[in-house]
């Protein structure tokens, strides 16, 4: 894969933006400028054309990533917000086991444990509790 400049981009083509130190999916050229749009959507920029590079793969895989991250960030799935754990039903013996179990992980520092307690308790949350 080259990184050599060029003016001339499929669309779809990820570049690397060196003025503004990001990773954008090519739309077009218009004018002077080259349009290029966040992975994962987003508002476009302009940028010279001539400084862009084809993305690395080290590059694209970080844009993913983040792209990745902002989506679930912005995720609510019917919860107040996917950060903040399910909190357990009063006397519901399931849901204190659940709460249990992410306490332990805590304890152990755990965090895919905590997190594999936090889906067990939305899901019992939707099944149970029409959460």
């Amino acid at each position: 894969m080259t990184t050599e400049p060029t003016t001339s981009f499929e669309p779809g083509t990820l570049l690397h933006d060196p003025a503004t130190d990001r990773v954008g999916e090519y739309q077009a050229t218009v004018g002077p400028y080259a349009l290029l749009r966040p992975v994962g959507g987003g508002r476009e920029w302009q940028a010279a054309p001539a400084s862009l590079r084809v993305a690395t793969p080290e590059q694209r895989l970080s844009a993913g990533v983040r792209a990745a991250n902002e989506r679930a960030g912005r995720a609510t799935w019917g919860y107040a917000a996917l950060d903040r754990p399910p909190l357990p039903v009063a006397d519901c013996e399931t849901c204190a086991e659940v709460a249990a179990l992410r306490r332990a992980a805590q304890a152990a520092s755990d965090a895919s444990a905590e997190t594999d307690a936090d889906v067990l308790m939305r899901r019992h949350h939707r099944a149970a509790h029409g959460a």
